[in-house]
């Protein structure tokens, strides 16, 4: 059986990053994942309809985005802005795609309130990280879909060899 991977757009390269940036992920798995039509790419705070350039964004001290998805934290712009429901809005874009297409597994970039699987910021905006999933990553999980941050693409690529 052929996995589909949901995909971070920063990792594939798209500029969509709160800070107009991508973070291209290079690895021989991802381009022959790509060659053999495998990825499903999305941005999901795009999908959302949220700009690129946005502030920055965190997901309040000591909350996860499991919180969040159950309406006990918020996420917040390092200006104040409260993008809770932008952010829930993004994950559900997310899981349909993902659901639509047929994707099984998922590849994250980390340390994203949306996207991160191994680690999110502490919502004091001083790049203090701690350990917990993203609104998406959470809700993705919570849909029975495998999720990888970026650093773990070995083992995706593991997880992908073994019959689900």
């Amino acid at each position: 059986m052929t996995y589909k991977i949901l995909v971070s757009a920063c990792l594939m390269g798209h500029a969509v990053r709160y800070d107009a940036r991508a973070k291209p992920l290079a690895h021989p798995a991802l381009e022959r994942w790509r060659a053999e039509g495998r990825l499903v790419t999305i941005c999901p705070e795009i999908s959302a309809g949220m700009p690129v350039p946005r502030p920055p964004a965190e997901i309040e001290r000591g909350a996860s985005g499991e919180d969040v998805l159950s309406a006990t934290a918020r996420v917040l712009e390092i200006t104040g802005g409260d993008v809770t429901a932008a952010f829930r809005k993004a994950a559900q874009n997310a899981l349909r795609l993902a659901q639509e297409t047929g994707c099984t597994h998922a590849l994250l970039i980390d340390g994203s309130p949306s996207c991160g699987s191994g680690f999110i910021y502490d919502g004091s905006f001083r790049r203090a990280r701690r350990h917990g999933n993203g609104v998406t990553a959470a809700l993705l999980k919570r849909a029975g879909i495998q999720v990888f941050s970026d650093r773990e693409i070995d083992r995706l690529e593991e997880s992908l060899a073994t019959p689900l």
